[in-house]
């Protein structure tokens, strides 16, 4: 295999489903002399643009002209041997690129995805949305593809009703160059454990899609705040959040600054609901937070119950008794704070991380 050619929805750098489950390993491929060329649907330019208030003409015409480039991608294809599909090729209408890849000009097609997105996780899309979404098209590109790369079990499990040739690969973390608190400690970084003011930095990073999972968790961290107003809540994202807490701080997400952002934060966590669109989740918050040695309490849903093991490097926390026990032992003993730290990173390092999953990544091309 000499020329893989990538299709992917996003620009370089920017989406954390890209980053952490093929951008950070393409230096290898490129090491054993393979040529690797990535398109992308949405250009710089058109994602600031579709991610702006207002501009909606703007905003339209940004998608035309992204659906009419990508049909002039199909020519990349012709000389590659082969292909790895990253969610869609387009984000509307049916797997007809996808079709014309496998079926006319017989392509090897690598189709990776991380979350359930057979499925949706708004329950209140319109009938036109979901008609223009196709999310069916999940099942055919599966059956068209020569592997599935699948995040986790669940999505695995799906992909198996359409092809025998599934790798699950997992959603990973680069614990050396970039997850890694003691490069930071090396560059003088304040962290939060460092602190002699008393106060615990409660983290949250996401995006504005999965904000509502963090405010469903809303009466708890108030409660919490009442009990201990020694806490900052910190929300890492793109946008802030609405919640009324007297102690909430926004930091806006960039790829520059989220390392040392979540740095600060003394416990991390990641509340999701247990449906059937959370347990295609593929844990990567709590990934990020345990990588970073910050102890996390999550909800035992999907892959959560694998990656952290309760009382032994996280905690579960499935009802509001859970969250604000769990949060007491933290928020009291710094100790144990360290402890489940650095049993997390170790989980991060042997399980989760691109050391220990780069063959499973390259498995994918032979």
């Amino acid at each position: 295999m000499k020329r893989l050619l990538i299709y992917c929805p996003y620009p370089l750098h920017e989406a954390p489903s890209q980053r952490f489950r093929f951008e950070q390993y393409l230096h290898l491929p490129e090491k054993q002399g393979v040529k690797i060329t990535t398109l992308t649907f949405y250009n710089q330019s058109a994602w600031k643009i579709l991610y702006s208030p207002g501009k909606r003409f703007l905003k339209s015409a940004c998608i035309g002209l992204s659906l009419l480039k990508r049909f002039v991608h199909l020519f990349y294809a012709l000389q590659a041997d082969r292909i790895l599909i990253h969610r869609e090729m387009l984000p509307i209408g049916p797997p007809i690129l996808e079709w014309v890849l496998a079926r006319l000009l017989r392509k090897k097609i690598i189709y990776d995805f991380d979350d359930a997105i057979w499925l949706t996780d708004n329950s209140n899309e319109s009938k036109i949305e979901k008609f223009l979404r196709w999310r069916s098209k999940v099942a055919l590109i599966c059956r068209w593809s020569h592997k599935v790369s699948a995040g986790n079990e669940y999505l695995a499990d799906y992909a198996r009703k359409f092809n025998k040739n599934v790798v699950i690969n997992p959603t990973t973390i680069d614990t050396e160059k970039h997850h890694n608190r003691v490069l930071y400690q090396e560059t003088s970084h304040p962290h939060a454990r460092d602190r002699s003011d008393g106060k615990i930095i409660i983290g949250w990073t996401g995006s504005h899609t999965t904000l509502k999972y963090l405010e469903g968790l809303y009466p708890v961290l108030k409660k919490l705040e009442e009990q201990h107003p020694q806490i900052i809540f910190m929300v890492i994202a793109d946008q802030p959040s609405t919640m009324p807490l007297k102690n909430l701080v926004f930091k806006k997400w960039t790829t520059e600054t989220e390392i040392t952002d979540l740095l600060l934060a003394d416990i991390g966590i990641m509340p999701l609901p247990d449906d059937e669109w959370s347990k295609g989740k593929c844990g990567f918050k709590a990934l990020q937070y345990m990588a970073l040695e910050i102890p996390c309490l999550a909800s035992p849903v999907g892959v959560n119950t694998t990656i952290i093991q309760h009382g032994v490097n996280g905690f579960h926390c499935q009802t509001e008794e859970d969250w604000l026990t769990c949060f007491d032992k933290l928020i009291s003993n710094p100790d144990l704070r360290r402890q489940l730290g650095r049993a997390g990173r170790k989980t991060v390092e042997e399980h989760y991380s691109v050391n220990s999953n780069t063959s499973t990544f390259l498995s994918l091309f032979e």
